[in-house]
C-alpha cells in the first residue's frame, strides 16, 4: 500500500520501553470512586441517583440529556455518599459535578445490566447505536468524542472507509501498544460490529512501525473471513500521526477540507479502545467503566500500564505501580507535548485519562526566558495543519479574534510542533488555546444576546398581536352593536309605519263612520219635514170636505 507524508511534524523519542516490559496490571476495586459526570465532549450527564442509594456495578447514575453526550455508569457496587463538586482532570483546575461511591468490595452486578447480544449481526444498524449510547462510550484516544454519534453520518452520507487508529505517536505512551498485544480479538469482533453499522467497504488498521509486538499479534489473530475486509498497514513513527487529519493523509492521500470532519469525505477514525469497548458493549453488555493507563515517566518507581476503574484517583493507581520515586514534582495527564498538569493526584481516571506522566526537575528543565518573535519561519515548518503559526500568535497577542479566525486558527489541533522548535522559547500553543477560549466566550455571549433578543422580539411582537386582537375584537363588536342597533331602528321604522298605518286606517274608518252618521240625520230630518207638511194640508181638507156634507 502506498503511503503519503503529511506537511510537518518532528521525529521524537519513543520513550515507551520501560512501561512495555510487563504485562498490563488489572487494579481491584479502591475503597472509593470519584466518578465525574462530565467526561466527554458535550453536555454533561445529570446524576440519576441520590445520596444514599446503593448502586451496582454498571448502573446508569448520570443521564445525558443532550446528543453530544454520554451516559455515566458506577464502576463497581457501593453506596453514593455525595453528589458535589470535586477536582477533576481539566486545563483549567475548576471542580465539576462528581458522584462519589464508597465500594463496598463485592464488585456486584444488578438487574440494570445489558443483555449480550451474541447475534448482534441480525440487529439494526440504529438499535447497535443505541446500545453504544447507552454503554457510555467515547473515543478513548484522548479526545472522549461520543462514539453514538461519530457513528451516525447524516442523512445521505455515505461512508466508505473505516480506521482504526493505532498510531500512538506521542512519547511515553502505550496504552494502545499494549491493548492491542493483550487483547486483539476483542479489538478485531469490535471492528466487525462497527463495520457492519457503517456497512463500509475497507477497513485501514494503522499502527506505527515502533509497535512491531503489536502488529505481529495483530497478524496472527486476524481472522481469516476479515482479511479482505481488513489491511493491517504500518505507518512511519512520526508525530502527530496519529492526529486524525494526518493519519488520513498518510494513509490515503486525502485532506479533511478545513472546517469539515472526515465523514465529509466518507471516513471514520476511531481508537483501539474503543472498538474494545463497542465489542464489550454488545457482546458482553458492559458498559464502559475500565480503561488501560500508561503510568510511566522518570518520577514512578516501576512503569507500566494498568488497567483501572473509571473514578480510581490518580494517587492509586501512582501506588499500584510502586509509587512515586524520589524529588518527583509535577504529574501530567497525558504525554509530554499535549497533556497538562494536574495539582492535585486525587483527581479520578476519567474516560480520556491515557497516560499519567511524573517527571522531576532535572528531567524537564524549564524552556528559558520568553524572547521575541525572530521570524525564522520554524513553526511554520513544523506545523502538519499547514498553518502560519507566527500569525496565529501575533493575532492573538493583539486580541484581534476576528482576524485570528481568517488564518484557520480552529483547525490547530494543538500538537505543540511549533512551540518545540521555537528558539525563542514563546508558548505559542498557550495564545491559541486562548484565543479560542476567548472567541467560544463571546460566541456564547452572541448566542445570549440573540436569544434575549429573539425572546424580546417575540415579546413586542405577542404584545402588538394581542393589541390588534384585542382592536379586532374591539371592532367586531362595535360593528355587531351597531348593526344591532340598525336592526332595532329599522324594527321601530317598521312598527312606525305599522302604526301610522293603524291610525290612517282608523282615521279613516272614523271619517267614513262620521259620515255615514251625518248622511241618517238629515234623511231622518226630511222625512218628519214632509211628514208634518202632510199634516197641515190634510187638516183643512178633511174640515171643509167634512163641513159640506
Amino acid at each position: 500500500m502506498q503511503l503519503h507524508r503529511f506537511h510537518g511534524g518532528l521525529k521524537l523519542a519513543d520513550e515507551t520501553e520501560a512501561s512495555t516490559r510487563d504485562p498490563v496490571l488489572v487494579m481491584g476495586v479502591p475503597p472509593q470512586l470519584i466518578v465525574p459526570l462530565g467526561q466527554h465532549i458535550g453536555e454533561a450527564a445529570e446524576p440519576c441517583v441520590a445520596v444514599g442509594d446503593y448502586v451496582t456495578k454498571g448502573q446508569r447514575i448520570g443521564q445525558s440529556k443532550g446528543y453530544i453526550a454520554a451516559h455515566v455508569h458506577a464502576p463497581s457496587s457501593g453506596e453514593v455518599i455525595e453528589i458535589a463538586p470535586h477536582a477533576v482532570p481539566h486545563p483549567s483546575g475548576l471542580d465539576a459535578p462528581c458522584v462519589v461511591i464508597q465500594t463496598d468490595g463485592r464488585d456486584a452486578w444488578g438487574d440494570t445490566r445489558m443483555e449480550p447480544w451474541l447475534d448482534w449481526d441480525t440487529r439494526e444498524p440504529r438499535k447497535l447505536r443505541q446500545r453504544i449510547r447507552d454503554a457510555g462510550i467515547v473515543g478513548l484516544g484522548g479526545a472522549a468524542f461520543p462514539t453514538a454519534v461519530k457513528l451516525n453520518p447524516r442523512a445521505g452520507q455515505r461512508i466508505h472507509t473505516l480506521i482504526v487508529n493505532g498510531a500512538e505517536c506521542e512519547p511515553y505512551i502505550s496504552a494502545d501498544d499494549m491493548l492491542l498485544r493483550t487483547a486483539p480479538e476483542a479489538v478485531f469482533e469490535g471492528i466487525r460490529i462497527v463495520a457492519h453499522l457503517l456497512d463500509v467497504e475497507r477497513v485501514l488498521f494503522a499502527v506505527e512501525d515502533n509497535m512491531p509486538e503489536a502488529m505481529r499479534a495483530l497478524t496472527e489473530n486476524l481472522p481469516g473471513e476479515l482479511r479482505e475486509l481488513i489491511q493491517l498497514v504500518s505507518v512511519p513513527s512520526l508525530y502527530p500521526t496519529g492526529g486524525e487529519r494526518q493519519l488520513i493523509k498518510v494513509l490515503t492521500g486525502q485532506e479533511v477540507p478545513s472546517g469539515g470532519l472526515p465523514a465529509d469525505i466518507g471516513m471514520v477514525c476511531n481508537n483501539p479502545g474503543t472498538f474494545k469497548a463497542v465489542c464489550d458493549a454488545i457482546i458482553q453488555g458492559r458498559p464502559l467503566l475500565s480503561r488501560i493507563v500508561t503510568v510511566t515517566g522518570p518520577g514512578v518507581r516501576h512503569p507500566r500500564n494498568v488497567e483501572a476503574l473509571l473514578g480510581t484517583p490518580f494517587a492509586d493507581v501512582i501506588a499500584a505501580t510502586g509509587g512515586y520515586a524520589d524529588g518527583v514534582d509535577r504529574l501530567v495527564m497525558g504525554g509530554p507535548m499535549m497533556g497538562f498538569a494536574v495539582h492535585d493526584d486525587a483527581i479520578p481516571v476519567i474516560k480520556g485519562t491515557n497516560c499519567l506522566l511524573a517527571t522531576r526537575p532535572q528531567d524537564t528543565p524549564p524552556p528559558g526566558p520568553v524572547m521575541p518573535c525572530i521570524r525564522c519561519g520554524e513553526c511554520a515548518a513544523a506545523c502538519p495543519a499547514q498553518l502560519l503559526p507566527q500569525q496565529l500568535y501575533w493575532q492573538a497577542k493583539a486580541k484581534d479574534f476576528d482576524a485570528i479566525q481568517g488564518y484557520g486558527l480552529f483547525d490547530c489541533i494543538e500538537c505543540g510542533c511549533c512551540a518545540h522548535v521555537c528558539p525563542s522559547n514563546i508558548p505559542l500553543v498557550q495564545y491559541y488555546r486562548y484565543a479560542k477560549n476567548e472567541i467560544w466566550a463571546r460566541e456564547k455571549e452572541r448566542q445570549k444576546s440573540d436569544i434575549a433578543r429573539e425572546r424580546y422580539e417575540f415579546r413586542q411582537e405577542r404584545i402588538e398581536r394581542e393589541e390588534r386582537e384585542k382592536a379586532e375584537r374591539m371592532a367586531r363588536k362595535k360593528a355587531a352593536v351597531k348593526k344591532k342597533e340598525g336592526e332595532e331602528g329599522a324594527d321601530d321604522d317598521k312598527q312606525a309605519a305599522i302604526q301610522a298605518a293603524l291610525e290612517r286606517a282608523r282615521a279613516r274608518k272614523a271619517a267614513k263612520a262620521g259620515q255615514t252618521a251625518e248622511t241618517t240625520g238629515d234623511g231622518q230630518d226630511n222625512a218628519g219635514t214632509a211628514e208634518a207638511g202632510a199634516s197641515s194640508e190634510s187638516g183643512p181638507r178633511d174640515s171643509t170636505d167634512s163641513g159640506g156634507r
